[in-house]
């Protein structure tokens, strides 16, 4: 029996890769999150609820390292953008955990939005990309172009300017990247890729509906172009494993590279259902098992709604990340 942990348990991410995994039969899942009032953390049995610090928090690796002592734990899935970087540089540390994500290499090129365009460049359409400051005042621009953090997820940071006199007065700053406007249909393809960097699947769908930054409607498409060009991206920034590669048309119709999340996207059920189980298929990749060449999808629509989980108030655990007042039990 594999005993496995989730992280971020109280996104969707982390809530999708648990309901994967409790499918199997031979894993014992544990889910961990910073809030105590994770919805994920009960779905699983009490004796496997966790909490840990925020990802950001200095002592989050250690306290990770802990648990998979204590846990002997065989493998270790983190849904959380910030958590992946310093549980990828002390993946070693983790005893006979393994760490179902990226390299190290992997992640640091995606999570840089510049190195990421100059790192596909060549492999996939990539709108014309600049470092806010000399090069992107050289750049002879169509205007309007999005200015956006280098680093950063979601829309946080991200304007429209529409002339050269706005652009100028941003100075000079490296953290921001003066980008290319691509005014076509944006698409998010779920990509999966094996130990040699040979991709299983990829599976573009929609965005229909968003809520708070989580997409609450869409459907997946066979769509050759957007297939191959994340495929192409993912071999170009040596993907294992998964990412969310999101797509956009520019003005001529051509699908480019907009950014990579290097993680299991909110929206995975939809993939799943569609016939791509991604978390299982990382379970195996981590465990060195055997995996599928390729894995097809069928199309597929989905509407999502809120799900209630009834629990004794005595089951919710206390944190310090989350607000609890004397009723809480």
């Amino acid at each position: 029996m594999e005993r496995v942990l989730v992280t971020g348990a109280g996104g969707p991410a982390g809530v999708a890769v648990i309901r994967s995994l409790l499918k199997r039969a031979d894993v014992e899942v544990y889910a961990a999150d910073m809030d105590g009032w994770a919805s994920g953390l009960y779905l699983v049995p009490p004796e496997r609820r966790r909490i840990v610090p925020r990802g950001a928090d200095p002592e989050f690796v250690a306290a990770v390292i802990s648990l998979c002592a204590a846990d002997s734990l065989t493998v270790l899935f983190s849904t959380v953008d910030v958590e992946l970087p310093p549980l990828a540089a002390r993946r070693s540390e983790l005893g006979g955990a393994v760490l179902a994500a990226a390299s190290a290499a992997t992640l640091d090129v995606t999570l840089d939005k510049f190195a990421l365009s100059e790192r596909v460049t060549g492999f996939a359409r990539v709108p014309t990309t600049r470092l806010v400051g000399p090069e992107s005042t050289a750049e002879d621009w169509t205007f309007p172009i999005i200015v956006k953090p280098r680093r950063g997820a979601g829309s946080r940071g991200v304007r429209l300017v529409h002339d050269r006199a706005a652009l100028d007065a941003l100075g000079d700053d490296e953290t921001l990247i003066a980008q290319e406007l691509l005014p076509g249909a944006e698409f998010s393809v779920d990509v999966f890729a094996d130990a040699a960097g040979h991709v299983i699947a990829a599976v573009p769908r929609t965005r229909t509906r968003v809520d708070s930054g989580v997409s609450i409607a869409g459907r997946t498409l066979r769509d050759a172009e957007l297939e191959s060009t994340a495929a192409d991206v993912a071999r170009a920034i040596g993907l294992t494993g998964v990412a969310n590669v999101q797509l956009r048309y520019d003005a001529a119709g051509v699908a480019a590279l907009l950014e990579v999340n290097p993680r299991f996207p909110g929206a995975m059920p939809l993939t799943i259902a569609a016939g791509v189980d991604m978390p299982s298929l990382a379970l195996d990749l981590a465990l060195g098992r055997k995996l599928p060449s390729k894995v097809e999808f069928r199309e597929l629509a989905n509407v999502r709604y809120l799900e209630d989980i009834f629990v004794d108030p005595s089951e919710i655990l206390h944190s310090d990340n989350a607000a609890h007042d004397e009723s809480d039990g």
